[in-house]
């Protein structure tokens, strides 16, 4: 718990948590998980989810258990989608039948209408968090959501932790600010910051309604970067061992020749996301366009998780027509 000014000098008690979801291979085993302190905690998964749905069913349960409390609720969140779908674009999937801009049903309705019915009435705080950065509570919550999905992901039990009480005592006061449903600066910076975070704008410069991309596009990006093309060991980071090019010229290179004459690339060059396939659990096809002022290719990447991470294994390009 924590407190902070409310109307007219007040004080209003603050119930602080962190929500996280984790999905091994995404789609995969899953777990969730939501933390407020050691006594105040819950995780539980499927045998096969996403990580999107981990992340709303950890938001959706943390509602679901501290509904009879009266105090304000701040929800620490990893996840850009989470935060954009409840602050930013749920009102419209309603006035549309929950279906998105496009026409297309809204993906796990199911967990955003509960959301939905839980929040109301309540005053409810999304702050973004950066994932895996030393945050006390989000690191909490994604030890407890990874370990609800190797549960599954072995056929043990998941360890549902005590649930919520109000009277439980708390490990210690926690600092709080006072949050905002959706402040544009922080999920500015939030894009700006996180490695998972997809960045695509509609033509008036806003996020467009869709799912949070697959983490392969955001590692592909980044391999776009002057910072990571102009940084040998962090770049071979995310090769595979056995990694293999086939340039638009015809060329092959492996890893070894690719790294020797990496450099920035000459001009800013944009990602366009062609598909997403899932080859396997485990094996993941990137189709791609790489545009440039001077120069557009089509590009296929495999991305295969090695050893927990995703690393780029193959890649191939082709000159496009403009």
């Amino acid at each position: 718990m924590a407190e902070r000014d409310g109307p007219h000098g007040t004080m209003d008690v603050v119930i602080i948590a962190a929500a996280d979801g984790s999905s091994l291979s995404n789609p995969g085993p899953s777990g969730w998980a939501w933390f407020i302190d050691g006594q105040r905690w819950r995780a539980g998964g499927w045998k096969h989810g996403t990580n999107n749905m981990g992340e709303l069913m950890a938001v959706l349960d943390l509602l679901e258990q501290t509904a009879g409390a009266p105090d304000d609720l701040l929800v620490y969140c990893d996840s850009q989608y989470v935060i954009n779908a409840v602050t930013k674009w749920m009102p419209g999937w309603k006035r549309r039948g929950w279906k998105k801009a496009d026409g297309k049903p809204v993906l796990n309705v199911e967990l955003l209408q509960g959301i939905d019915a839980a929040i109301a009435g309540r005053r409810v705080t999304f702050e973004w968090v950066k994932g895996h950065a030393g945050h006390e509570l989000n690191e909490a919550a994604d030890a407890r959501a990874r370990a609800a999905s190797l549960a599954h992901q072995q056929g043990l039990p998941v360890d549902e932790g005590p649930g919520f009480r109000a009277d439980a005592a708390t490990e210690g006061t926690r600092d709080v600010r006072p949050g905002i449903r959706a402040e544009p600066d922080l999920l500015d910076a939030a894009a700006e910051a996180s490695p998972d975070a997809h960045d695509a704008t509609d033509d008036r410069g806003g996020h467009r309604e869709e799912e949070a991309e697959h983490p392969v596009v955001a590692l592909q990006r980044g391999l776009l970067s002057d910072a990571l093309r102009s940084d040998r060991d962090a770049f071979a980071a995310r090769l595979h061992p056995k990694f293999c090019e086939h340039d638009a010229k015809g060329r092959i290179a492996g890893k070894g020749r690719f790294l020797a004459s990496l450099a920035p690339l000459p001009e800013p060059t944009r990602l366009e996301v062609e598909g997403v396939d899932e080859l396997a659990p485990w094996v993941v096809q990137l189709r791609w366009r790489a545009r440039s002022a001077s120069a557009v290719t089509l590009r296929s990447s495999i991305w295969i998780r090695h050893d927990e991470t995703w690393r780029l294994r193959f890649e191939q390009a082709t000159p496009a027509v403009r």
